[in-house]
């Protein structure tokens, strides 16, 4: 599903990023990726959605290149990521709701099914009850289960989570790890960034890709 071959990034600045990436990650893989800040963890996404494209070596992302050439490509692989940012980005004075449908408005479906899609995926992150309140009015939990709910109400075949776990406390941290490996059970890939090793060290039946000065170590787990 997602192909890197011998992928290496160099930023405009001249700074090297990533060195010879090659992974396969398939359908329904739950992966980690690991490593201190400024080792290149958000880098990897940032190819992934197509943000940036690799300087050097190929990627495929649903059978679709990234490259500058394919822009329409890359326009149809984010259709099918549901991103979760470390910055929320909710739109204030709108509801739970308003916010999650807003997640779908460049989907090919009608007003009626984005706003079941919505209700569906609230109830799902456990927020069915907030629906109607002013995001400003929620706790920073309640905000980012929010921002799992729109990206997951797009009933994504990817999801994509930037350090979901930061500014959160041990329980809400392992509570927010727990929501987005359930996503799995409908064969949806996810694949997340944190430096908070110590929550996911007895992970199971997972992928870890460990980032280090640019480079990675691959490690699978399997039950």
């Amino acid at each position: 599903m997602i192909v890197f071959n011998e992928v290496s990034l160099v930023y405009p600045d001249k700074t090297q990023a990533l060195f010879d990436v090659s992974v396969d990650i398939k359908q329904g893989e739950l992966v980690y990726i690991t490593g201190p800040s400024g080792s290149g963890k958000t880098s990897l996404l940032k190819l992934i959605m197509g943000i940036e494209v690799p300087t050097t070596g190929t990627l495929n992302v649903f059978d679709s290149p990234v490259k500058n050439s394919s822009l329409g490509s890359i326009r149809k692989i984010r259709r099918k990521i549901g991103p979760v940012f470390q910055e929320f980005k909710l739109i204030e004075g709108r509801t739970s709701l308003e916010n999650v449908i807003t997640g779908m408005r460049f989907l090919n479906i009608t007003p009626k099914q984005m706003k079941i899609q919505a209700h569906e995926a609230l109830e799902k992150v456990g927020l069915g009850h907030k629906k109607l309140s002013k995001v400003e009015n929620l706790s920073w939990g309640e905000s980012q289960r929010v921002a799992i709910a729109r990206a997951v109400a797009r009933k994504p075949s990817l999801i994509l989570a930037d350090e979901p776990t930061g500014n959160l406390d041990y329980d809400n941290a392992i509570n927010i790890l727990e929501l987005l490996k359930s996503f799995r059970d409908m064969n949806t890939t996810v694949i997340i960034t944190t430096h908070a090793t110590h929550l996911i060290k007895d992970e199971e039946d997972a992928t870890f890709l460990r980032v280090n000065n640019g480079r990675i170590t691959v490690e699978r787990r399997c039950l």
